[in-house]
């Protein structure tokens, strides 16, 4: 990647509704400096590191603030061992009500000018040290969570995150394809990524910044955006990942469960929690729901068996741990490659 430029700050227009949508229409992203109160994301921190700890993948007695990750317990998305350390963190009750705080409620409201609901499907993101090969590549947002290209994503660190952590870095103004690029087979977490390169219309330079407590990412579902490798020795990068969408738009029937690496439903998480008044909250609204597109997934799946075929490691990684993980979920032709290579799973 060429060098960074850093990322514009909005905070001087947060009273100003009209310009907010105008900045978001033309750029494509919007961020705010300390949006939320530090001290609240330091509270969310301490009990969502201190779960991460009682899972096994910081080392014990130190400080879990401090997020100091044990390296011989590295997972990532699609490790059964990650599902199941992440299933706890999951159910953590704050964590999902995060997404519904006003300060993130009533800035969306004005950068689209609408009523607007957070996708009941929270997404955490934990992300460990000297594990690049699996960085969440570049790609929209669209191809995953769908429904509508109206949809808001709001990333936002839970503590400080320095580049060397890795944050999140967009591409400015590359929402004005105005459509689902195609996306290819990748490692990463989500599994696809997109070759910005390929389209004459997106000039390539990426913008970040050293994240802060409190700060918050905005964009829509066609900005091409990509978390950078964390390469700090041993610290492990936590983040909110969440949706916002526009109430009576559409909505993804995956979108109403909870995220799918967690192998949970809402009867597994609900029973954890003190308050009712979040639970089925989605309910109460009028939203249509629509079938999910599982083209994106499919044309991925084709590749990475052609990508296994022709030696490529990440392919045959990825083919390994599926077999490994999920048996009876993957295809008999992924058992068929791996044993053509003559590779164990």
């Amino acid at each position: 990647m060429s060098e960074l430029k850093e990322l514009r700050v909005s905070n001087d227009a947060m009273t100003d509704p009209q310009e907010l949508q105008r900045r978001l229409d033309d750029e494509g992203y919007l961020f705010f400096k300390r949006l939320v109160a530090p001290e609240k994301l330091w509270e969310l921190r301490r009990e969502m590191m201190s779960m991460i700890q009682q899972v096994g993948w910081l080392v014990a007695g130190a400080d879990p603030m401090d997020g100091i990750a044990d390296l011989n317990m590295r997972y990532t998305e699609g490790d059964n061992e990650y599902s199941a350390g992440y299933a706890e963190v999951y159910k953590i009750e704050n964590f999902h009500r995060s997404a519904h705080w006003t300060e993130y409620m009533d800035i969306v409201e004005k950068m689209v000018g609408q009523t607007v609901m957070p996708h009941p499907q929270k997404v955490a993101r934990i992300w460990f040290p000297k594990y690049t090969e699996h960085t969440t590549p570049k790609h929209q947002d669209f191809v995953h969570f769908q429904g509508s290209f109206e949809n808001i994503t709001c990333w936002a660190p839970i503590g400080d995150c320095p580049i060397e952590l890795g944050g999140l870095a967009v591409i400015p103004e590359s929402h004005k394809v105005n459509r689902a690029l195609d996306h290819h087979f990748a490692l990463g977490a989500g599994g696809l990524i997109v070759h910005e390169k390929e389209h004459e219309e997106i000039n390539p330079v990426w913008h970040s910044t050293d994240y802060e407590a409190g700060d918050a990412l905005f964009f829509p579902a066609l900005t091409i955006h990509q978390a950078l490798p964390n390469y700090t020795e041993d610290k492990l990068r936590l983040s909110l990942d969440n949706r916002y969408m526009l109430v009576g738009d559409k909505v993804a029937e995956h979108m109403l469960q909870p995220h799918e690496p967690s192998l949970l439903t809402w009867e597994d998480i609900y029973p954890h929690w003190r308050h009712d008044d979040l639970k089925y909250y989605w309910k109460e609204y009028d939203n249509p729901v629509v079938e999910r597109d599982l083209s994106f997934g499919d044309k991925a799946r084709v590749e990475v068996l052609e990508l296994a075929r022709a030696g490529n490691e990440q392919a045959v990684y990825a083919l390994q741990r599926g077999a490994r993980n999920s048996p009876d979920a993957v295809e008999p032709e992924v058992f068929a490659v791996l044993d053509e290579l003559g590779v164990e799973y």
